[in-house]
């Protein structure tokens, strides 16, 4: 398990320097609409608390059934602090930038698309490809993931 974490961890990493990650619930959803073909990996991460949060829930179970119906593989990743780690503390990023934002950005969703430029044969991603079809094999369409803490 802690590979797929680090192969997640490291498909994030191309993601955001290759600028195909989209971030937050209604983002999401407005990318699956319009592009769902160069989507090949959907996040959802929440916590103890969000798992009572009904509406968040609901947004979750569209999302699931969308993905489903269009082949895109799902995650659930159980410590979404890790996931903002990833996201939003890059090298370039200086704290000026960030004290503007009134609101933490929504990392309930990410979608991480197909590069444009050529087909994106990563064995990383291809590592987390395959878990998701063995866990599909199991019954398990949503599997859960742990991000490794550094």
């Amino acid at each position: 398990m802690d590979k797929v974490g680090d192969a997640l961890e490291e498909v994030l990493s191309k993601a955001l320097s290759q600028r195909t990650i989209t971030v937050g619930v209604y983002e999401a959803a407005k990318l699956l609409n319009v592009d769902p073909d160069n989507v090949v990996l959907c996040l959802l991460a929440a916590d103890e608390d969000d798992d009572r949060d009904v509406a968040l829930q609901i947004h979750f179970t569209l999302i699931q059934a969308f993905c489903c119906e269009n082949d895109i593989n799902i995650l659930r990743v159980s410590n979404p602090g890790r996931l903002a780690e990833l996201l939003l503390l890059e090298p370039d990023a200086s704290p000026a930038a960030s004290e503007g934002a009134e609101q933490p950005p929504d990392l309930h969703c990410v979608l991480v698309t197909n590069p444009h430029s050529s087909q994106w044969k990563d064995p990383a991603l291809s590592q987390l490809i395959c878990f998701c079809r063995e866990s599909r094999y199991m019954d398990q369409w949503v599997p859960v993931i742990n991000l490794p803490e550094r």
